[in-house]
């Protein structure tokens, strides 16, 4: 099949594309929820303990930077209406398959992370093993791609869930009595300032496959041309806010423990979070959160990681679903095997910071190229805002891995 011209591309522009709010919804959950994962949790409680109501600027510095990030990649790929690997491709030759490898092996190393805290959630709310529990929501989550129309249900099973974990996360904060008023006040006027925290926060919320999962699932969605960008935009917004209302959710839980001088347990800080927030009930609370977000983070995961390799082959992408089906079960299989590889999330997590300023910066420069987006022109103050991203996230990314990897060997 030849590619599409351009002249055809700005024809399909000029139709009002038809999108309603769950489709909208949908996508911006499914970036949400697979940057709240196990490691989300972790994260938050980790930061909140050593910053204490000042990780209130980090969270808003984080959520700047992720708007700029998340906005300009998914005005791109609407505009040019193709994937990540394919703009990179026609960038320069061969950067779409070294970005996919890349998302790839991150999206699979950190699968099984999220198959173990999916097993773990699930021994926090029934007492089952981890390897159980990790099996039986390997199975769940087989079953969204199993359907006919799997999109939807993708989409329907992200929103209830990130929704169902939300609502328990904020009364979970509620129940903690956090110092509101000093948190407000040290969200603009911190007492330390921690650019690693700021990374992590950026890198674990738009990073790797989470960069490209939403608005690849709107361009899967026939949500693309530029008459699509006020929904396109919309949508990318939405799911930063969503994934903030959980951070700050959680963040203040953790800050009303913290606050009244109760030790956390630093084996399994979020639960003892949630354990010395509502007792055992709290502890109950922490297995469904943490099940919520794993799970989901599986589903985005493999959604997306496969959207790297679908426009490879044609037969890959006519099988796309099986080979979601089969990147979970490779995932869960690994951890059932050898549990959860630590050293190498961590070799990956260093590449995953990486990922995101290559990414970007591939997407800006194709946003001035006319033989990808047409006559479209991409907006100054977003290709600014892009650009400093870029730069802050390379330099921060390079820092992280020089000093990662030499203390894994």
């Amino acid at each position: 099949m030849e590619p599409i011209k351009n002249t055809t591309a700005q024809k399909k522009n000029l139709t009002k594309p038809k999108t309603n709010r769950t489709l909208l919804l949908g996508a911006a959950f499914l970036m949400a929820t697979s940057a709240i994962g196990p490691g989300f949790l972790m994260q938050t409680t980790v930061y909140t303990q050593s910053l204490a109501a000042s990780f209130g600027f980090v969270i808003l510095i984080s959520v700047i930077l992720d708007i700029f990030a998340q906005t300009n990649v998914w005005r791109i790929i609407a505009v040019s209406e193709k994937r990540g690997q394919e703009i990179a491709n026609m960038v320069l030759p061969g950067l779409g398959y070294v970005l996919a490898a890349l998302i790839v092996m991150g999206g699979l190393a950190f699968n099984i992370g999220n198959i173990a805290g999916a097993g773990l959630g699930l021994n926090a709310m029934t007492g089952i093993s981890p390897t159980t529990g990790a099996a039986i929501s390997a199975v769940i989550a087989v079953l969204i791609f199993v359907v006919k129309e799997a999109g939807k249900a993708m989409d329907r099973f992200t929103q209830i869930a990130g929704f169902f974990m939300i609502c328990l996360m904020i009364y979970v904060a509620w129940t903690t009595s956090p110092p509101v008023g000093e948190a407000v006040v040290k969200t603009f006027v911190p007492d330390k300032i921690d650019i690693i925290a700021i990374v992590t926060l950026v890198g674990g919320s738009v990073g790797g496959y989470i960069t490209f999962a939403g608005g690849h699932r709107l361009l899967d969605a026939g949500v693309k041309g530029v008459n699509s960008l006020p929904q396109v935009t919309k949508s990318s917004v939405m799911g930063i806010l969503i994934t903030t209302v959980m951070r700050v959710a959680l963040f203040l839980a953790v800050l009303g423990v913290v606050s009244k001088g109760l030790q956390i347990n630093p084996d399994n800080p979020a639960a003892s979070v949630f354990q010395l927030a509502a007792g055992d009930i709290g502890y109950k609370i922490f297995g469904v959160v943490m099940w919520a977000a794993a799970i989901t983070s599986v589903v985005g995961a493999a959604y997306t990681s496969v959207s790297f390799i679908r426009t490879f082959s044609e037969k890959i992408n006519n099988k796309a679903n099986w080979i979601i089906i089969g990147f979970i079960a490779v995932s869960t299989i690994c951890f059932l095997l050898i549990g959860q590889p630590v050293k190498v999330l961590l070799i990956v997590g260093a590449i995953n910071g990486l990922i995101l300023p290559i990414a970007l910066g591939t997407l800006l420069i194709a946003a001035y190229k006319k033989n990808i987006v047409g006559d479209y022109k991409h907006p100054l103050w977003l290709t600014i805002s892009g650009v400093f991203v870029v730069v802050i996230m390379a330099l921060m990314g390079v820092y992280t891995l020089m000093k990662q990897l030499p203390a894994l060997f």
